[in-house]
């Protein structure tokens, strides 16, 4: 709820909020937004229901690399013009989640193993925490058939953090 967009855009009623959690607080702080509670996999809206659609840090948790092409279909379905689809950068040293440096680079066996031995059970779990490169993102748009797309790199201390996905139809 202390997103830019939502303290700043002008039109709040123009905005719908999907999660699976509780968005209680948003809906005390921005009661004019529209919120539901659902699975951004399987959207109950109709193709083409939004202008735009957002997603800020949500497809390295929604699940495996199934989940992933099943979070961009939807996305893609539910918007008439364009998407974004903003994520950490899998190879930037330091996983943002954990805050802890490289070890999301070991075999994914591995990785997991470490994440619970350290008592970080719930990234553990690739349906908590699933990193995608820009490579992975390149692989879901030619797999969904998505053409019209560009991945910008936003870099931090010259090395590319996050990944934006902007789709258009």
């Amino acid at each position: 709820y202390e997103n830019i967009f939502l303290q700043n855009y002008p039109y709040k009623n123009n905005i719908t909020c999907l999660s699976n959690q509780d968005l209680i607080e948003i809906n005390k702080k921005y009661p004019e937004i529209n919120t539901f509670v659902g699975d951004a996999r399987n959207m109950q809206f109709k193709d083409n229901t939004f202008d735009i659609v957002h997603s800020n840090a949500t497809i390295e948790h929604v699940g495996d690399y199934n989940n992933q092409l099943k979070f961009v279909e939807e996305c893609f379905r539910v918007s008439r013009f364009f998407v974004f689809i903003q994520t950490p950068n899998k190879y930037f040293p330091i996983d943002f989640h954990t805050k802890i440096p490289l070890i999301h680079f070991l075999p994914e066996k591995l990785y997991r193993f470490i994440l619970k031995a350290v008592g970080l059970s719930f990234y553990s779990n690739v349906n908590n925490l699933n990193l995608i490169s820009k490579k992975k993102l390149i692989e879901i748009m030619k797999k969904k058939n998505i053409k019209d797309y560009e991945i910008i790199e936003h870099r931090l201390f010259g090395l590319v953090s996050n990944l934006i996905l902007i789709i258009r139809k």
